[in-house]
């Protein structure tokens, strides 16, 4: 798993635990795991930039791109208030939904 500028705001175990719960190998299980963190990837990402100017915007992706957490924090707290809840509640509201469709699944295939 690859670790992002957020990861230490985000814990992806529920999901893993949930997904394991599921019976399917584990390529499967790690392939439904990588679509998983790859959603909330690209929530977070559409999240920040929705609150980003157009110049920020690009200024973000090139940190995003040189992998530089340090600066991107720097980046996203001088220009977006509240930007670490707005990633946390971007998370959450997604993996809630992915609980539900796992939950969907499991009850459909009597898990």
């Amino acid at each position: 798993m690859k670790k992002h500028f957020y990861s230490h705001l985000i814990d992806f175990e529920p999901i893993v635990i949930k997904l394991t719960e599921l019976e399917f190998n584990d390529e499967e299980q790690a392939h439904l795991l990588e679509i998983a963190q790859d959603s909330i990837h690209h929530e977070i990402l559409d999240v920040i930039l929705s609150e980003l100017s157009e110049d920020d915007k690009k200024y973000f992706l090139h940190l995003v791109i040189d992998d530089d957490h340090e600066e991107i924090w720097v980046h996203l707290n001088a220009r977006v208030e509240n930007i670490e809840v707005k990633i946390k509640e971007a998370a959450q509201k997604l993996q809630e939904e992915l609980h539900r469709d796992i939950q969907e699944l499991k009850e459909e295939n009597d898990l």
